[in-house]
């Protein structure tokens, strides 16, 4: 059975998604709101990211996820400029349960050895960004010349367990999601892996699924998610508009 889990983007302190329902928009600038929803929604875990903090290089929403880690009882995964091992040992003094790197694989190895070694495999994970298969990192701006498989086993030599594989375009937007490469990566490499973006609804789910054999065990989801595309949520976008506070109570 996957684990799928709902991603959160933030950027100037909002949350940058909307949610479409049946006659209008759930909306939110707010993120803590956002995560309540998810949680309210029966999400088991939340996927978050700092857009702001992936440009610059540092954690920029820092307040936010504070609060949110705090305000929500699921685990929180976070990603988007930690870069340095005091920026992870920050996110887990705040109660981040599990942190996502990606560039310091190719630009500081040696340092992120040490994060792997001082935190441990299972929570450090790796995020793996490729266009075509090829890793790319800054937002898709800059080429590793390193194949998705060639840094997968990269990563398993520094001592990481996990990888989150997104296929992105030439502009850093989501992709397709490449089940040749998730299986890949399980399969040769060794390590679990998180289907991340790309993810246009059951169809693409079940395939994800097939894959667990090869040791791809979760999927996060953003868009699909955010525009309704599971007929489940036309169930709970209904407890929503009717201030139910559990799907039961509108079945009753």
């Amino acid at each position: 059975m996957l684990l799928i889990i709902p991603a959160m983007e933030i950027r100037e302190g909002r949350s940058i998604h909307t949610v479409q329902g049946e006659d209008a928009h759930w909306c939110s600038d707010d993120p803590i709101a956002m995560a309540r929803l998810w949680r309210t929604e029966n999400a088991k875990s939340l996927h978050v990211t700092d857009l702001d903090g992936a440009r610059e290089g540092r954690v920029v929403n820092g307040e936010i996820i504070r609060r949110m880690v705090q305000t929500v009882d699921i685990p929180v995964i976070l990603g988007g400029g930690l870069r340095t091992r005091d920026a992870v040992r920050w996110a887990f003094d705040m109660g981040v349960y599990r942190v996502l790197l990606s560039t310091m694989l190719i630009e500081n190895p040696d340092e992120l050895k040490k994060v792997i070694e001082e935190f441990g495999g299972t929570k450090v994970v790796l995020g793996m960004y490729a266009v075509d298969g090829e890793v790319v990192t800054h937002g898709g701006a800059t080429d590793s010349g390193l194949t998705a498989l060639s840094a997968a086993l990269n990563a398993k030599a520094l001592g990481f367990r996990r990888v989150v594989y997104s296929d992105i375009d030439e502009d850093g937007n989501p992709a397709r999601v490449n089940f040749r490469i998730l299986r890949e990566i399980g399969e040769k490499a060794g390590l679990r892996v998180t289907a991340a973006g790309g993810v246009g609804g059951l169809e693409d789910l079940l395939k994800i699924q097939e894959l667990e054999r090869y040791g791809v065990d979760s999927a996060v989801i953003g868009r699909a998610f955010y525009e309704n595309r599971f007929s489940c949520q036309a169930v709970w976008r209904r407890c929503e508009a009717g201030n139910y506070p559990h799907t039961a109570r509108l079945l009753q």
